[in-house]
């Protein structure tokens, strides 16, 4: 028998034998493309610690999935062994609502985490899909409108459990604000996109679900950019303590005009919101833009168009004009017209370019090309240029838009890959993931003991290594 062959069965024996659950990996599974050979579900922290510690002592690429609703952005996997399913882990393991902290696994949802909160009348106060689990909004630092008062996950975790590539478990923080002893891993893993270890538990700060909300909105027209960042700016630095300052400037053809409209939400009592929302209104209407007050939230709201490539736009607030005139005069360059939203008033915006449906995609990559390549020729020039600085990153695109855009320099990326190379040092844990870490500064994965199969190909079972599948 092909030696092989014979070792194969041997490394499916030991990932079972730490997690009965596991599965041979199909297409349904695959991770932007690449099909996994296996995928596991573990159960605990325990069981995943000693999954992981089978699938270092074999050399498996690993990538945890939650929901997967995050898994098709960014890069491919430049290998995908084992697929780490955390959705079983899905209990509210603890909610002390006299001390407002919520711990939970991993695998629970945003939406069965806030359906058991709001029985206290509390909530964890991130604007999540209901159906992403805590461990992928922690993963991927998902953050919408109301992190211009609340934060970021990283800013509600005060305790993380992980468990590093090498099935080592981690813990840091504790279960009450105040104490926060250990390493701050829970910074350190947030945005980390799966790449640094497995996040197994979360424990949250939460806030009372407010008695009142209300959405304040003012439409300015395509002329009057200038009075719209005004009043971003006016809403942003108000005392009336916004929940949210959101921009949204949508698509539309070339020689449409485009009215843009600032949206503000505001939580609290009753009383205390009208007048409030109120106030916010004639600050609005101050700026020039037709204000109304509403108790829905407007269309689109927290919500990104449908889009074939996503860019995030970073920014000092007080930088919104110029960043607004950029991105209009890197689509005219481009030939195309994105739709443009987001948290304006904490310093964030996405520009999203719609598929064109032309008879050559190629043409459509390169138009998108040519827009990330103007846009950060703009907005990422040397500190005391004339124009503004910003951070342009590729969340979503086309796998020729990622490539063209991976050559950008990216501030910290030594840090980065000093940061990775700590915590895992072999680059088993979703390897590609980051641009940063992609190429030539991820290190080769050491062979497997059974061989060594091309770096693009996952780990097909019972098949002799070294071919393609």
């Amino acid at each position: 028998m092909d030696t092989e062959r014979a070792v194969v069965p041997a490394v499916r024996q030991a990932l079972a034998a730490a997690c009965p659950s596991l599965s041979e990996g199909s297409a349904a599974d695959a991770v932007a493309g690449v099909v996994p050979s296996f995928v596991a579900s573990p159960a605990s922290t325990s069981e995943a610690a000693l999954l992981l510690r089978a699938a270092a002592a074999a050399g498996l690429a690993v990538v945890p999935r939650g929901a997967g609703t995050g898994l098709s952005w960014g890069w491919p996997p430049s290998r995908c062994d084992l697929v780490l399913d955390l959705r079983s882990m899905d209990q509210v393991i603890e909610h002390a609502a006299g001390d407002l902290v919520a711990r939970v696994q991993a695998g629970a949802t945003i939406g069965q985490l806030a359906a058991a909160l709001a029985a206290a009348g509390q909530q964890l106060a991130l604007d999540a899909p209901a159906d992403a689990t805590v461990g992928g909004v922690v993963a991927t630092g998902t953050a919408g409108p109301r992190r211009f008062r609340y934060g970021a996950p990283r800013d509600m975790l005060i305790g993380l459990t992980v468990v590093r590539a090498d099935g080592v478990i981690a813990r840091s923080g504790g279960k009450v604000v105040k104490n926060v002893a250990g390493y701050d891993i829970g910074k350190l893993f947030s945005g980390s996109q799966g790449t640094l270890g497995l996040i197994t538990e979360a424990t949250f700060r939460l806030h009372p679900l407010p008695a009142a909300v209300a959405w304040v909105t003012a439409e300015f027209g395509p002329a009057d950019r200038d009075g719209a960042v005004a009043a971003v700016a006016a809403a942003a630095g108000s005392p009336l303590v916004p929940s949210a300052v959101e921009l949204d400037w949508p698509a539309g053809p070339p020689q449409s005009p485009r009215p843009l409209r600032v949206g503000v939400l505001i939580e609290g009592t009753s009383s205390g919101v009208a007048e409030r929302a109120k106030q916010l209104s004639e600050l609005l209407a101050a700026a020039g833009g037709s204000a109304g007050v509403s108790q829905t939230a407007p269309a689109r709201w927290g919500v990104l168009p449908s889009a074939s490539t996503v860019i995030r736009v970073s920014f000092w607030v007080s930088a919104l004009g110029s960043v607004l005139d950029a991105l209009a005069a890197a689509g005219a360059s481009a030939g195309v017209r994105p739709a443009v939203t987001g948290p304006a008033g904490a310093g964030a915006l996405y520009a999203c370019l719609a598929p064109l449906a032309r008879q050559d995609p190629a043409t459509e990559n390169e138009a998108d090309v040519r827009f990330v390549t103007a846009l950060r020729e703009r907005l990422s020039g040397p500190e005391g240029s004339a124009g503004p600085r910003g951070s342009v990153a590729v969340l979503a695109a086309p796998p020729a838009v990622l490539a063209a855009a991976r050559d950008a320099t990216v501030p910290g990326s030594a840090l980065m890959r000093a940061v990775k190379d700590q915590f895992d040092p072999d680059h088993r844990m979703f390897p590609g993931r980051l641009a940063v870490l992609a190429g030539g500064d991820d290190p080769p994965i050491p062979p497997r003991d059974w061989g060594d199969p091309s770096p693009q190909t996952p780990l097909a079972p019972q098949t002799p290594l070294g071919r393609g599948d």
